[in-house]
C-alpha cells in the first residue's frame, strides 16, 4: 500500500478508540470538517456520546438501540429524553429509522437486541445549534439510481432537503454483486457557486455474501473494491480491497469507482462537510469518463433493486 493509501485508507479496528471500533475526527492531520463512530455492543452494553459543539447523526447499522440523550441549554439542562431506534437485522434490509442530536446534546446509546449489535455515528464540530429529530424509517427517502452494472440504492436521509442539520450531508449506498457506485468518478473539492462544492468525505464500507451463496460462506470474506486519484487540488492514490468496518478518506480529489465483487453485495455510508456556506452536493466527473452517464440511457434498472425487508 503506498503511503498516501496508508494516510487515507484504514482497516477496521485501526482507529480504535475508547470502546469504539472506529473514530475519524478532527484529531487526524489534514482532517477537519466530518467524522464517524462506529460501536458494537452486547446486549445491555453502551457507549458514550460525550460533549456539545458536534453534531451527530445515529444510525443503526444492525440491532434495536435506546439513545438517552440530554439538551445542555444556556440556561441550564432540559430534561432527560429516551428516543427508541427499532434498527434493522442489516444494511442490507433496507432502510432504518435514526436520531439526529443538535450540538447541544450530549447522550448514551444503549444496546436493546439479543447478539451483538452495531451502529454508526456520523458528526460535524460545529457552534450551531440545530434541533434534535427522530427519524422514522418511512421518512427515509430512496433513490435508485444510474442502470445496468451502475444500478445502485441510495438512501438520502442526511441531505438538506430531509434533514435540518448544520453542516454535514450523510447518505448510505447500497450495491448489489457485480455493479459499479460513485462513478464515474467525480470530485467536490472547489467552491464553484453553482457547479461545485467543497466537501471531504468520509467512506464506511461494509459488504456481505449474497442471498445466493451457499451455507458457510464466510461473511468476513466478502470484499469489494475502492479507488481515488489526484485532482488538482492534492495528490491522492487509493486502489484498495475493502472489507467490512474498512474507512476511505476523501480529502479532496477524484474517487471512484466502488465496485462490489461478485458474489458480494457492497454497502458504503458517506459523510460529507466543507467550508461552503451551503450544505450542497454539486460535483465534477473526471472528463475523461463522465461520457459514460450518457450510456445509461435506455438501459434497465438492475432487477434486485430495490433491497427491501422481505428480500
Amino acid at each position: 500500500m503506498t503511503q498516501q493509501a496508508e494516510r487515507w485508507f484504514h482497516r477496521r479496528g485501526e482507529l480504535a478508540e475508547g470502546g469504539w471500533e472506529t473514530v475519524v475526527d478532527e484529531r487526524i492531520p489534514g482532517w477537519e470538517h466530518t467524522g464517524i463512530r462506529v460501536g458494537r455492543l452486547e446486549p445491555g452494553a453502551s457507549l458514550e456520546l460525550d460533549g456539545t459543539g458536534v453534531e451527530r447523526l445515529i444510525v443503526p447499522l444492525s440491532g434495536s438501540f435506546a439513545v438517552t440523550h440530554t439538551e445542555n441549554a444556556a440556561g441550564g439542562e432540559s430534561a432527560e429524553t429516551v428516543t427508541e431506534l427499532a434498527g434493522r437485522a442489516s444494511v442490507f434490509d433496507g432502510r432504518t429509522d435514526m436520531l439526529y442530536l443538535s450540538s447541544a446534546a450530549t447522550g448514551t446509546v444503549t444496546a436493546r437486541s439479543e447478539g451483538e449489535s452495531r451502529f454508526l455515528v456520523a458528526t460535524s464540530p460545529t457552534d450551531t445549534v440545530r434541533p434534535t429529530r427522530y427519524l422514522p424509517v418511512d421518512e427515509i427517502p430512496v433513490e435508485l439510481r444510474g442502470a445496468g452494472a451502475s444500478s445502485r440504492q441510495v438512501h438520502n436521509f442526511g441531505r438538506k432537503e430531509v434533514l435540518d442539520a448544520a453542516r454535514f450531508i450523510v447518505v448510505e449506498v447500497i450495491t448489489p454483486a457485480e455493479n459499479w457506485s460513485s462513478y464515474p468518478p467525480h470530485k467536490h473539492d472547489e467552491h464553484i457557486p453553482g457547479h461545485e462544492s467543497q466537501l471531504e468525505e468520509i467512506y464506511y464500507f461494509e459488504l456481505a455474501p449474497t442471498k445466493e451463496a451457499p451455507a458457510g460462506v464466510d461473511p468476513e470474506r466478502a470484499f469489494g473494491m475502492f479507488s481515488s486519484y489526484s485532482s488538482p487540488a492534492g495528490h491522492l492514490e487509493i486502489d484498495s480491497q475493502v472489507k467490512t468496518g474498512d474507512v476511505a478518506l476523501v480529502p479532496y480529489g477524484y474517487h471512484g469507482p466502488a465496485v462490489a465483487a461478485p458474489g458480494y453485495d457492497m454497502y458504503y455510508l458517506n459523510v460529507m462537510a466543507g467550508p461552503d456556506p451551503d450544505r450542497s452536493w454539486l460535483i465534477s466527473d473526471d472528463p475523461a469518463h463522465g461520457w459514460v452517464r450518457d450510456t445509461w440511457e435506455g438501459q434497465q434498472l438492475d432487477p434486485r433493486l430495490p433491497f427491501e425487508p422481505d428480500r
